[in-house]
């Protein structure tokens, strides 16, 4: 079963992706940036859920260092944030980001994106 880690501050929104993809995938959540460049590290997920507005270390930043260490590079990120203008997705891939998602999440979207990057669909 492939690994996702969810990198997300709010209870709610958390609670929202562990509903929708625990029976698929086996799930690593972290609530900052910081820790989601250790965890991406130590816990080398198949793909990564990067919320973008996270407290202390953003998304942007915690995807940057992801991206500079050659351990985690490879491991596809998807940008997810409530932030929907076209830059803000500019600014996300310039960061690293394979993809980038609007809240609210569109499921169908998602699950397209998962089998895109972990299914080789």
């Amino acid at each position: 079963m492939k690994k996702i880690m969810i990198v997300e501050d709010n209870a709610d929104n958390l609670d929202l992706l562990v509903q929708l993809l625990e029976d698929r995938y086996n799930l690593l959540s972290v609530e900052d940036g910081l820790q989601a460049v250790r965890t991406a590290k130590a816990g080398k997920p198949d793909l990564i859920l990067m919320d973008m507005a996270l407290p202390g270390l953003d998304g942007w930043e915690a995807t940057r260092r992801i991206r500079s260490d050659p351990e985690t590079r490879r491991i596809p990120v998807i940008g997810i944030s409530s932030y929907a203008m076209e830059f803000d997705e500019l600014r996300a891939r310039q960061a690293g980001c394979n993809e980038y998602l609007s809240k609210p999440l569109d499921e169908k979207v998602l699950f397209k994106l998962l089998d895109r990057y972990l299914e080789g669909g």
